[in-house]
């Protein structure tokens, strides 16, 4: 007990959280009680945290091999998963798998084979098919926004997959949607439901509307982005078409923003994502592919430019602000005879802006690209380091930093990063000679 006091210390410290929340005590008080543990909870709540503690008392420093399997539905999710692991410090070593990452590079990761492994099915199936890593190993099992991986598809490879774990000893199942069925192929039999999912859990969501004069939304969209000014905002579109159309109408109009869709290349939503944490952007057009599994606590609006079609895809866009006891607003953009959803309970406050809009003020942050990332033993520090002593650049001037494996992206001072760039186009970080630019 008095070890797993001291792991979960350290995690808090890394994270720099006060405490641990509700539903992460919920987790850790139950951990010992059930083998089996169903968790429902509302996205932005700390349910990553709240699974990973749990595996993490459980993990073993003198066994070789996976020991944790995290299946998820998007490479979004299980990157982001990824990265909370390695900011609580365990110091074991956890991957990432999923298509459109070069298989090569995977295979080559589990020459030493990850402690915690996350994946979706596919990329996972894919893996054992190979034999790129011995299954046995695995004695925990997380599926995490199960449904969600049930809605895209992935029953049959998930089923084959825990079908060749013959040791799992727990398994958590996680859900941000009340009622959900659990598979047979889970393995999960009587397992302890922690459900926060309840009324008191609900997200501080304002719901407000604006109605176009005439059948055509995108002026008013236009002039509703530029009365929210600088506050993070996700605008939602049915289409990856009308994402587009948006995306070049804002263009013309010179606001910064970025688009986040089915249709785009992998490295081009990741690096959509990424601008979008670090504020770089801080206007993202989306399809629902960004409903769920987006780990982006500081969004303040949610504009359903097109209607969601159901009330859970109404609640899984919302629940993408409002999060972590934070307040947010949930804009609807009506046509001239558009009629409010029928699944709202309440009537939304429509809201007449102003004939005069100011287009909204470029972001305080712009991203740098590193050609040089993990693979290159190039950390943080090193990068903050570099940025200080050869790009001359104070502390305050240099924001969020991801280092990826070949690559890292620094949010940097808008204002400073010209002469930041030429300031260090000529210089070596870690004595290696690297491609710097702005990333666009």
């Amino acid at each position: 007990m008095k070890q797993k006091e001291d792991i979960t210390a350290k995690v808090l410290e890394n994270l720099k959280f006060g405490s641990l929340n509700t539903i992460q005590n919920a987790m850790i008080s139950n951990d010992l009680k059930a083998n089996n543990i169903v968790l429902l909870a509302p996205t932005g709540s700390g349910k990553t945290v709240a699974f990973l503690l749990p595996l993490l008392h459980q993990l073993n420093t003198k066994t070789t091999g996976v020991q944790a399997l995290i299946l998820v539905p998007s490479r979004e999710l299980g990157l982001q998963i990824e990265q909370v692991f390695r900011s609580m410090g365990s110091g074991f070593k956890v991957n990432c798998c999923y298509g459109g990452h070069p298989m090569k590079t995977e295979k080559n990761n589990f020459t030493e084979p990850p402690v915690v492994l996350i994946g979706t099915p596919g990329r996972i199936a894919a893996h054992i098919k190979r034999g790129s890593f011995d299954p046995e190993t695995v004695h925990l099992l997380v599926l995490d926004e199960f449904d969600k991986s049930l809605d895209l598809g992935f029953s049959d490879d998930m089923s084959n997959i825990i079908s060749q774990l013959p040791n799992i000893k727990k398994r958590i199942l996680t859900s941000a949607t009340p009622a959900v069925e659990i598979p047979t192929f889970s393995g999960v039999t009587n397992p302890v439901t922690l459900n926060f999912l309840s009324e008191e859990e609900r997200p501080n969501i304002v719901i407000k509307a604006v109605r176009a004069k005439e059948t055509d939304k995108l002026e008013i969209l236009i002039r509703l982005v530029c009365h929210l000014g600088n506050e993070s905002t996700l605008v939602f579109c049915n289409h990856r078409e009308a994402v587009d159309r948006i995306s070049e109408l804002l263009s013309e109009e010179g606001v910064v923003h970025d688009t986040f869709h089915g249709g785009l290349e992998q490295d081009e939503r990741e690096r959509a994502l990424l601008k979008f944490r670090n504020g770089s952007h801080n206007i993202l057009i989306t399809t629902d592919l960004a409903s769920r599994g987006l780990d982006i606590p500081e969004i303040r609006n949610i504009i359903h430019y097109q209607g969601a079609s159901t009330e859970e895809v109404f609640i899984h866009r919302n629940g993408r602000t409002a999060r972590m006891k934070a307040e947010g607003t949930s804009w609807l953009v009506l046509s001239e005879k558009e009629s409010i959803p029928n699944f709202l309970t309440i009537s939304p406050e429509f809201v007449n802006l102003p004939d005069l809009i100011r287009l909204p003020d470029s972001p305080q942050w712009i991203t740098l690209y590193i050609g040089a990332g993990k693979k290159d033993k190039i950390s943080k520090t090193d990068i903050v380091g570099f940025l200080i002593q050869k790009g001359n650049l104070q502390k305050e001037d240099v924001g969020l930093i991801t280092v990826l494996d070949g690559a890292s992206f620094v949010a940097i001072n808008r204002s400073k990063i010209r002469k930041v760039v030429s300031d260090i186009k000529e210089e070596k970080i870690k004595n290696k000679k690297v491609r710097i630019a702005i990333s666009e």
